[in-house]
Order: C-alpha cells, then sequence, then structure tokens
C-alpha cells in the first residue's frame, strides 16, 4: 500500500519536531513537509502535494481554519485534521465548515492522533462533529476534576468573582452580577488571593485561567 503523505503545519518547531517523532516510525508514513504560517501552509501543499495535513488554528498570519478552507476548496482530496490545543465548540464547527475531516485536542494524546490516521488509511474515518464534540466534553469533565482540586478551598461565590476577574471587570460590574455589595466583592477577592497564597488579583487571574477555572464552574 501506498505510504500516506503528511504535512505538518504549526507555528512552533518543537511541536513540529514532536509530531515528526510521532509518526516517523509509522511505516506507512511519510512526512513530505512542513510549515509554519498559513501560508506557507497553502505554498507546501502545492509543492508537496499531501495525502493529510495536521493543522494548528492559531498561526501567526492567518487562522488554520482559513488555510484549511483554502486547501480543501483547491485540493478537495487533501484531507485536513485540526490538532489545537483550543477546546472552544465554535471553532469545532467552523473547522468542520471548513473543510477539516476532523478536530483533536493536543491534550488528548497521541494515540487519538494515530487512531484517525489509521482509520484514514483504511478509508473508515468517521470522527463527527457529534464524537468530536463527545471527546471535548470527556476532556472537560476530566478539567472540572483536576481544578475542583485546585480550587477547592474557595466558595462558589469566590469562584464566580475570580472568573469574572480573569474576564476584566470591575468590583462594580461584578457586585452588579452578582447582586452583591461591592465591599462584599472586595473581601471576597481579598479572601481568594489569600486562599489562593497570591499577591494580588492580577496573580489570581493568572493563576484561575493557567488552572482551567472555566472548565470548572457549573453552567449558570
Amino acid at each position: 500500500m501506498d505510504k500516506i503523505k503528511v504535512l505538518l503545519v504549526d507555528d512552533h518547531a518543537v511541536v513540529r519536531l514532536g509530531l515528526m517523532v510521532l509518526v516517523e516510525d509509522i511505516p506507512w508514513i511519510e512526512v513530505v513537509g512542513e510549515a509554519g504560517t498559513a501560508a506557507e501552509a497553502v505554498t507546501a501543499t502545492t509543492t508537496c502535494q499531501p495525502n493529510v495535513i495536521l493543522m494548528d488554528i492559531r498561526l501567526p498570519d492567518e487562522s488554520g481554519i482559513i488555510a484549511c478552507r483554502t486547501i480543501t476548496s483547491r485540493w478537495p482530496q487533501t484531507r485536513v485534521i485540526m490538532l489545537t490545543s483550543y477546546s472552544d465548540d465554535a471553532l469545532v464547527m467552523q473547522a468542520y465548515q471548513a473543510g477539516a475531516c476532523c478536530y483533536i485536542l493536543k491534550q488528548v494524546g497521541n494515540q487519538a492522533l494515530i487512531d484517525a490516521l489509521e482509520k484514514m488509511r483504511e478509508g473508515k474515518l468517521d470522527l463527527n462533529l457529534a464524537n468530536t464534540q463527545e471527546a471535548i466534553a470527556q476532556h472537560h469533565q476530566n478539567l472540572r476534576a483536576r481544578s475542583g482540586d485546585t480550587f477547592k478551598d474557595l466558595t462558589q461565590r469566590e469562584m464566580r468573582v475570580l472568573l469574572a476577574i480573569t474576564e476584566g471587570k470591575t468590583n462594580t460590574e461584578i457586585a452588579d452580577d452578582l447582586l452583591v455589595s461591592e465591599q462584599t466583592v472586595c473581601n471576597d477577592i481579598n479572601t481568594i488571593i489569600s486562599k489562593l497564597r497570591v499577591d494580588n488579583r492580577f496573580e489570581a487571574a493568572i493563576y484561575a485561567l493557567r488552572n482551567k477555572i472555566q472548565y470548572y464552574l457549573p453552567e449558570k
């Protein structure tokens, strides 16, 4: 069977190297090129004629989704796999609308990518939108489980306040949203800073974002 020709598209050379290491030992895969921008991805597709493109969404010049749309419109036989750290449902939908054949979270692990390539090789690729959203939901659940320990000392209101801080809201805006006084918000922020062992609200916001607070909080 002919080898599957793969193009790697990511703006970080170390990520491309990691992908190269992952797939280079698979005997039926041949990496035929690399690209670090959307424009380079289109050019490389022209010259390398890959069967499959592993495409990051966030690229420095244009979105990988735009590159995907350009490539799939010009070369409809080329399959694009979105490989990204971003599990936003809107991005998933945009990727599929642009012609991506599937959308894989980098955090899910290498095996998911290998499985997708194997299914593609066998002509059995059936990673539809519903399956992708299910995988993302599971990923969010795992994040919530880990975040539960990270934020275990905070009350639900303190969590709401902390999330609002990450969104750049003022104390007045937070008070209005939560139907409490500004003094209560100030007290909550001081308590949050103390519990998280940070120095100020900015550091609290950074801590919250790094630990994916948005996936821990239940929907309103």
